[in-house]
């Protein structure tokens, strides 16, 4: 279009048309591994740095349960069954020792009778006669010749047990023997006893042998 026309067009009203305007260039980011400049990648925007995750209370935690108190009475129950059975223990333990002692003294008492019977024994290999006597709870007998058997039941002489065996002593040595061990004396007569009290001292009055033991 001339300059003529031009200006014809804007004698009669027409008005030039706008010019289109210029955009401002932009310029392109700089590219960076993360997704924020100067912060790491990975870690969420816009989130707070709190605690750590474990500081929110657990839904299924709570304060611990403490057990109930024991009541006076049951203390005082719990006392009484420790008293006891320490008092129990202390009787086992007290018959236990009275037993071994026991045991220790009998057995010294029977070695010093054994030491005083060595060679005190007038026991008659050729006797026939069978002197019973109760001991133990049974029957028992000695044999012995007729002076031994009258001497026996006048009290002159009397029988000792050891080790299974009988043996006619003196009075004297029965005596002694019965001091240091009296369960070891088997037959001691007493001549003012009625004569009912000894019914073996007869020896009409035989015992047989199957009730012999």
């Amino acid at each position: 279009m001339t300059d003529s026309l031009r200006d014809q067009l804007l004698g009669l009203g027409f008005k030039p048309a706008p010019k289109p305007e210029r955009k401002p260039e932009r310029r392109p980011e700089p590219k960076h591994p993360g997704r924020h400049a100067g912060k790491p990648a990975g870690k969420p925007v816009g989130k707070p740095s709190g605690g750590p995750a474990s500081s929110k209370p657990h839904p299924a935690s709570g304060p611990p349960q403490s057990k109930p108190a024991r009541s006076r009475e049951e203390m005082d129950l719990a006392k009484a069954y420790a008293i006891r059975a320490q008092k129990e223990k202390d009787e086992r333990i007290e018959a236990e020792r009275l037993k071994q002692e026991e045991a220790r003294v009998r057995r010294e008492a029977k070695a010093r009778v054994e030491e005083l019977l060595k060679g005190k024994s007038l026991n008659d290999p050729n006797a026939e006669i069978a002197r019973h006597f109760p001991y133990g709870g049974k029957i028992k007998r000695i044999h012995v010749n007729a002076e031994q058997l009258k001497a026996l039941n006048a009290g002159g002489l009397g029988v000792v047990q050891q080790n299974g065996r009988y043996l006619l002593v003196t009075a004297e040595v029965l005596a002694e023997a019965q001091r240091i061990f009296p369960a070891c004396v088997a037959l001691k007569v007493d001549p003012d006893a009625p004569a009912e009290d000894d019914p073996y001292a007869d020896p009409q009055f035989q015992v047989p042998d199957d009730l012999v033991w």
